[in-house]
């Protein structure tokens, strides 16, 4: 194939002990000539807790524009059950501190719930990155390699022709004579 310290030397520009990981792991695969991209989704759901995965769950319901509106017509609809309907015998008159109380126990537990996931995703992004840098330097030693075939078989090809060519001018040579 080529040889291996001098191509490690010459496309990272350091030898092979002073390669990284990722380095090592990436240009195992290309050797093998095995795949190396997974599904970063199925790797994190196959690993996420029961409480991640409901964790993100409540961020993707608490961010969506459905709740958003139902939790406007909640309040809307506690708003003027408490000022109209029950003017005299409200159970929460106005400025509706039990109201407040709600939604200020909603807000100390739905944030630190989203930051969870936000958190997931931030690590799921991580995943992604460094799947794409394995993937991206796989392909670019591919293609390196690729083009040292293509040379070698190029020079292989242009020494025949320059042996052909000396062949028959000195041929051509003899026949003149």
């Amino acid at each position: 194939m080529y040889n291996l310290p001098n191509f490690i030397h010459t496309h990272f520009g350091k030898s092979a002990d002073e390669l990284g990981d990722i380095e090592k792991r990436v240009l195992q695969k290309a050797h093998e000539r095995k795949i190396i991209s997974t599904n970063v989704n199925a790797v994190l759901s196959a690993e996420s807790s029961f409480g991640q995965r409901i964790a993100d769950g409540i961020a993707r319901v608490g961010g969506s524009w459905s709740f958003i509106l139902t939790f406007l017509a909640f309040l809307v609809i506690w708003t003027v059950i408490n000022t109209i309907i029950l003017a005299t015998g409200a159970f929460d008159p106005y400025p509706f501190v039990f109201l407040n109380l709600i939604l200020s126990m909603l807000a100390a537990i739905q944030a630190p719930i989203i930051m969870m996931s936000q958190n997931r995703q931030a690590e799921r992004d991580r995943l992604e990155a460094a799947k794409d840098y394995e993937v991206n330097l796989k392909a670019e030693l591919e293609v390196l390699a690729l083009h040292q075939k293509i040379d070698m078989r190029v020079l292989t090809e242009l020494t025949s022709l320059r042996e052909d060519v000396a062949r028959l001018s000195a041929a051509l040579d003899a026949k003149r004579i």
